[in-house]
C-alpha cells in the first residue's frame, strides 16, 4: 500500500514539474533544498498507512484549468500586433512554487480512520482555494508596495493618476485576508479542513465590492497604456519588470489579478462540492455557496460590461449627424470589439454592440486617450448579413491575390452588409488569424439570432464570454 501511494505521488510530482518546465519556471534563481524530496517521500509514505488501496487517477491542479470570463481590452491602437511585440520585448512569466495538500498533512495527528481518495481529493481543492488567497493577498499587497507607493513618492505620476490606475485595490486586501484568517482557524492541526461551506455563504456576499474595481479597469487600462509612453513611467515598469520580485509580471498583470481570481470562485467552490459526499454535513452549505457565488459573479460581469459599454459609446467620434443612432445610444452591452482590415488593408477597429455593427478608425488627439471615429453609417443587427469567406476567394488591393505566391492577405475574411432602404453597404474585413475570424463570426451570429428572437441583447452565454476574454479580438 505505501508503496503504491508513493508512485502515485510521485507521478503527480513529475507532472506538476513537466507544467512547470512549459510555463518557463526553470529559470527561476531559487535552488531548492536537496532534501526537499526526501521531506516529501516521507510524508507520503507516513500518510500511506491511512489510505484505502484504490487505483485512482492523478489530480488536476484546479488553477491550470480555470477560465477567463471577464475581459478587458489591452493596447486598442495596436490590437493586431501588440501580442507579437510584448511578448518579444517581455520575458515569460514566472509562476510560483505549488505545493500540494497532502505535503502539509502531518498523519500523526490526523484520524486513525483511512482517507478515501474522494476526500484526498476533497481536501485538496479546499487547499488550492486558501492557498490562492493567501496568493493574492501577496500580490496585492506587492502592486501598492512596489509599484503605488513608489511612483507616488517619485512623482513618477501624480495621485489621480494612480487612483485612477489603482482603483479599489486597496479595499480588496482586508476582505482577502478576511476570508484567509477564516480557512486557516478552520483547519486541524493535522491539516485537514471539515467544514468550509459557512465559511463561504458568510463571506461571498463581500464580493459584491469587486464591481466597482471590475468597472474601473477599462479606464484603468487606457490610463496606464497612455502613461507608458511617459520615458520615466517606461523606465520605472521595465527596471520592475527585470527585479526578482515581479516574477516577470508587467504592473498590468498585478493589477488584473483580481479578476482573474473572481471568475475562478465558481469554478473553485465546485471542485470541492464535487468531491464533498451528498451526506456530508458541509453539503448544504456548500450548494448554497455555489448559487450565490455564480450570482455575485454574474451581477458583477453584467454591471462591468455596461460600465465598458458606455466608456466606449463615450469614445465615439461623429462626423456627420447622420451617423448618430438611437440603436447605439441605447445599447448597455459590447459583445465584441477589435482590429480588422478591410479588403484594401486599411486598420479599422469595429464594435459589435447588441443592436448595432459600429466601424470606426482609432484616432489620437494630443495626449487625450484614443478615440474612435465613426467612417461608415452604423448597420442594425437586424438587417445585417453575414457571410464566411473561403481563402482565396477575396480580392485585395483590386487583383485576385490567389493568383500569386503571396496568398497570405487573402486568408482570414468574412462580409457583412446591408440592403435595407435600397442601398447596398457592404464591408470585408480580415482578421489577424483564423481562430479570430471564428469568434467575430460567432458573436455575429449570437447578436442576430438574439435581434431576431427578441429583439433584446445578445444572449451572454458562456461562449460569448470566453470569445471575449480571448483577448477581445485583439489578434
Amino acid at each position: 500500500m505505501g508503496c503504491c501511494l508513493f508512485v502515485y505521488y510521485r507521478k503527480k510530482r513529475k507532472q506538476a514539474s513537466r507544467d512547470a518546465e512549459a510555463l518557463s519556471l526553470c529559470s527561476l534563481d531559487i535552488n531548492e533544498p536537496s532534501t526537499k524530496r526526501n521531506k516529501l517521500v516521507s510524508r507520503v509514505a507516513s500518510l500511506a498507512g491511512m489510505l484505502q488501496p484504490v487505483k485512482t487517477a492523478p489530480l488536476k491542479r484546479i488553477g491550470q484549468t480555470l477560465q477567463r470570463s471577464i475581459s478587458f481590452l489591452s493596447n486598442p491602437t495596436s490590437s493586431m500586433t501588440a501580442t507579437r511585440v510584448s511578448t518579444a520585448t517581455a520575458p515569460p512569466a514566472k509562476r510560483r512554487d505549488s505545493k500540494l495538500w497532502s505535503e502539509t498533512f502531518d498523519v500523526r495527528l490526523g484520524a486513525t480512520q483511512p482517507l478515501s481518495p474522494k476526500e484526498i481529493k476533497r481536501q485538496e481543492a479546499i487547499f488550492e482555494l486558501a492557498q490562492g488567497e493567501q496568493d493574492l493577498v501577496e500580490d496585492l499587497k506587492l502592486a501598492k508596495k512596489a509599484y503605488h507607493d513608489p511612483m507616488l513618492k517619485l512623482s513618477i505620476m501624480t495621485e489621480q493618476e494612480l487612483n485612477q490606475i489603482f482603483g479599489t485595490l486597496d479595499s480588496l486586501i482586508p476582505l482577502h485576508e478576511d476570508l484567509l484568517s477564516r480557512l486557516k482557524d478552520a483547519r486541524k492541526p493535522d491539516g485537514s479542513t471539515e467544514h468550509v461551506g459557512h465559511i463561504l455563504t458568510d463571506w461571498l456576499p463581500c464580493l459584491s465590492s469587486y464591481t466597482s474595481y471590475c468597472s474601473n479597469q477599462v479606464k484603468a487600462k487606457d490610463l496606464l497604456d497612455q502613461k507608458k509612453q511617459d520615458r520615466r513611467v517606461q523606465d520605472f515598469l521595465q527596471r520592475c519588470l527585470q527585479s526578482p520580485f515581479s516574477r516577470k509580471l508587467d504592473l498590468w498583470n498585478f493589477l488584473d489579478i483580481p479578476r482573474s481570481r473572481l471568475v475562478k470562485y465558481p469554478l473553485l467552490v465546485r471542485e470541492i462540492l464535487k468531491h464533498t459526499p451528498n451526506d456530508h454535513p458541509d453539503r448544504q452549505h456548500l450548494d448554497e455557496a455555489m448559487l450565490m457565488v455564480q450570482s455575485v459573479v454574474a451581477d458583477i460581469n453584467r454591471r462591468t460590461g455596461e460600465s465598458e459599454c458606455q466608456y466606449y459609446k463615450d469614445r465615439l467620434l461623429y462626423t456627420e449627424d447622420g451617423q448618430r443612432d438611437e440603436l447605439i445610444d441605447r445599447s448597455r452591452t459590447l459583445s465584441c470589439h477589435g482590429e480588422l482590415k478591410n479588403n484594401r488593408g486599411l486598420k479599422l477597429h469595429v464594435f459589435l454592440f447588441q443592436d448595432v455593427l459600429v466601424i470606426t478608425r482609432s484616432v489620437s488627439l494630443n495626449d487625450q486617450p484614443v478615440s474612435y471615429q465613426l467612417c461608415r453609417q452604423p448597420i442594425p443587427i437586424r438587417h445585417l448579413d453575414l457571410e464566411d469567406l473561403s481563402d482565396g476567394e477575396m480580392r485585395v488591393g483590386g487583383s485576385i491575390r490567389g493568383a500569386f505566391s503571396n496568398n497570405e492577405r487573402t486568408k482570414n475574411f468574412f462580409r457583412v452588409s446591408d440592403r435595407t432602404g435600397g442601398h447596398l453597404q457592404s464591408h470585408c474585413f480580415q482578421a489577424s488569424d483564423a481562430f479570430n475570424k471564428q469568434q467575430w463570426i460567432n458573436c455575429i451570429r449570437q447578436a442576430k439570432e438574439a435581434a431576431a428572437l427578441t429583439g433584446d441583447q445578445p444572449p451572454q452565454t458562456e461562449q460569448c464570454l470566453e470569445a471575449i476574454s480571448s483577448s477581445r479580438f485583439r489578434g
